[in-house]
């Protein structure tokens, strides 16, 4: 009976950290790459980790530097409120980092 009352009592207190997801391409024009940031922001504010994944599709895929490019772009503008749990790394056709708040 107090072990039940004490592992409610811990259970109460876990805070469940999910994991967000923010879907981006190698051409993703500046005012939705600027709004999914302020959305991944958002996120991180509210203790969320954040995944994001850069899709390649056809000739897309000899440009990987682009998706490089990109993901450093996003470690730049978020290293302030956030730092990266996993390196940006193919999956396929598509590359893939997550970032947790600090």
């Amino acid at each position: 009976m107090i072990y039940k009352k004490k592992a409610n009592l811990a259970k109460k207190k876990q805070k469940t950290v999910s994991l967000k997801e923010i879907k981006l391409r190698p051409g993703t024009e500046t005012h939705d790459y600027n709004f999914k940031i302020k959305n991944a922001k958002k996120f991180i504010g509210k203790g969320d980790k954040v995944k994001f994944t850069v899709r390649f599709k056809g000739r897309e895929m000899q440009h990987t530097e682009l998706g490089k490019e990109l993901m450093n772009k996003i470690i730049e503008e978020t290293k302030d409120i956030a730092k990266v749990e996993s390196q940006p790394k193919f999956e396929g056709k598509q590359m893939v980092m997550i970032i947790q708040p600090i």
